[in-house]
């Protein structure tokens, strides 16, 4: 499996020279449905975990406590089977009918969801990521990992999930956890990743507009600037033509390893090392889509052969893990680089 993203429409710093010194590596993960066993980089696939090393689970009060919450892990992919099965019949059958009497009927008792857990909660994997395929974190990691693990609680704290980073060195992992502990319930089914493995891919990025020099900022904001293009800049840009370099030509969507840090929800905010006030790097983004109505030009083209997203599609569009989050934005981790062993941070943007 591999994923090609397309040319750029232009190579931006032939307009904007001053562009050039700020190109960055980042590496598109590129997660498509798959089965990853324990030695795959994947989303939502069994961990690499020490038999004799405890499950993390989360003992932090969670936002909404109520008497009741989401359906458990395996309702959530019991219905997921359910929709991909009614669609595909609506497919094949255009007239109906489409769900069985069986399946709407466990359907309605599975949504009605479950008692709020007691007690600590069993933390979800969601990704994990091997050096070997990614290169790029060998120079972000300490030296001596090379396994990146990404959990979560399922629950809000105080509105996303709460991750926790591990890394590891896979040498010292002598036997694999059979079942690691699933939570009782989950606070939204957009938490739990569908199983996915990776097609890495190395692209160029440059910054977001918002984190441009104002004098950048102008030139970029200038049609006459990239007139030197011609029909390569769509000219329905022309009333703001940055943002055709921010759907085009910077920071790639979806989910990735380093690059520049992507903005949307907010404005740029510092991301300033908790244990030492240094300036962090973007690590790694979990996306809730692999690009949207803005950024389709970066869809791979391998894609438009024929590989959609899975039910429900379009919602978002290229929703390949079905993670959603915060309505459809990502969850960003920075880490230090003077010292790994420091605190990462996260964003949703």
């Amino acid at each position: 499996m591999s994923r090609t993203s397309p040319p750029r429409p232009l190579d931006v710093t032939a307009l904007f020279p001053q562009l050039a010194p700020l190109a960055r590596t980042a590496t598109r993960l590129h997660p498509r449905p798959g089965s990853p066993s324990v030695h795959d980089s994947s989303v939502g696939g069994p961990l690499l975990w020490p038999a004799d090393e405890p499950w993390p689970h989360c003992d932090e009060p969670h936002e909404g406590h109520g008497t009741s919450t989401g359906p458990s892990p395996a309702d959530v992919r019991l219905l997921r089977r359910h929709r991909e099965a009614t669609d595909e019949r609506r497919r094949r059958e255009p007239q109906g009918p489409w769900a069985t009497l069986e399946e709407l009927a466990t359907d309605n008792r599975l949504r009605a969801g479950r008692p709020w857990p007691e007690g600590p909660v069993a933390m979800l994997p969601v990704a994990q990521l091997y050096m070997r395929d990614i290169p790029r974190l060998r120079t972000l990691g300490p030296s001596e990992a090379d396994l990146l693990q990404v959990l979560w609680c399922p629950f809000d704290h105080p509105a996303n999930p709460r991750p926790v980073l591990l890394w590891r060195s896979v040498a010292e992992v002598a036997d694999v956890l059979g079942t690691p502990p699933e939570p009782s319930a989950i606070q939204f089914s957009d938490y739990l990743p569908d199983p996915c493995l990776f097609a890495p891919e190395q692209v160029t990025e440059y910054p977001n507009f918002l984190e441009l020099s104002k004098e950048l900022q102008e030139q970029l904001g200038d049609w006459s600037r990239w007139q030197a293009a011609g029909s390569a800049v769509d000219s329905s840009y022309e009333p703001a033509p940055e943002e055709f370099y921010l759907n085009h030509l910077s920071v790639s969507p979806g989910w990735k390893v380093g690059g520049w840090s992507n903005w949307g929800l907010t404005d740029p905010v510092p991301r300033r090392c908790p244990g030492c006030d240094i300036e962090m790097d973007p690590l790694l983004t979990i996306a809730s889509t692999e690009w949207d109505g803005g950024s389709e030009s970066w869809a791979p083209i391998e894609d438009p052969a024929g590989d959609t997203p899975p039910p429900p599609r379009g919602n978002p569009p290229a929703n390949f893990t079905r993670i959603v989050l915060a309505g459809g934005y990502g969850m960003q981790f920075h880490i230090c680089p003077a010292s790994p062993d420091h605190p990462c941070i996260e964003l949703i943007q």
